[in-house]
């Protein structure tokens, strides 16, 4: 998350109303009419779209400042992907009237514009991740991508809560559950990080960020 998605997510909170989610449920739902934008106060949301064979791929997990389906607002263009709350979620729903109306603003149009470019360098990212890592490299990537947004410092490391099954952390990673389970089992015995019941600590953050370099 940059700073531009913390000041264009101000600027839009403004001019919506909060709401809340459980567990489970769709904030909004992929094929949609892109009708509003969402402004994450609080919790975790993921990201995800079907394939052709109807399978879920995880394109990836928000938080608290995230701002989620702006892009298909400004087009018009039905929702490319799912967001599903992992947690219960607090977020502020900006109707995309209001969200045009704010773009009157050379400010909100500059940190929209800011909001594309990250957008389009973390896909760009991701896409050299892919061709270039394997699946260990990927399952550090995203560990540190969690711990990084979500972690919280402890004297042994940093703890993660995590929000994802292993079939999603799989998804996500782009590999099977079975490759997934391994690469978190060679990173254990590396001694970059511990894995609990719903938690992960990263012992070596400087470590694991040195396997996941692409």
């Amino acid at each position: 998350m940059t700073a531009a998605d913390l000041a264009l997510g101000a600027r839009l909170a403004a001019r919506g109303r909060r709401r809340s989610y459980e567990r489970g449920s769709a904030l909004c739902v992929e094929g949609d009419v892109s009708d509003r934008v969402f402004v994450l106060e609080s919790g975790l949301v993921k990201a995800c779209c079907s394939s052709v064979h109807g399978q879920e791929i995880v394109l990836g997990i928000c938080g608290p400042g995230d701002v989620i389906g702006e892009l298909a607002t400004l087009d018009g263009a039905p929702r490319s992907a799912s967001t599903i709350a992992l947690t219960g979620v607090q977020a502020v729903v900006v109707p995309a009237v209001e969200v045009h109306a704010a773009l009157s603003d050379p400010a909100v149009v500059r940190q929209m514009l800011e909001v594309v470019v990250a957008r389009l360098r973390d896909a760009d990212r991701k896409r050299i991740e892919f061709a270039s890592l394997d699946t260990v490299g990927r399952v550090a990537m995203r560990t540190l991508e969690l711990a990084d947004r979500f972690g919280r410092r402890t004297d042994a490391g940093v703890m993660v809560d995590l929000p994802i099954s292993q079939e999603e952390l799989a998804s996500w990673c782009g590999a099977s559950r079975e490759a997934t389970v391994k690469a978190l089992r060679t990173l254990r015995e590396l001694g970059y990080v511990r894995t609990g019941r719903g938690s992960l600590l990263v012992l070596d953050p400087e470590a694991l960020r040195r396997r996941a370099a692409v």
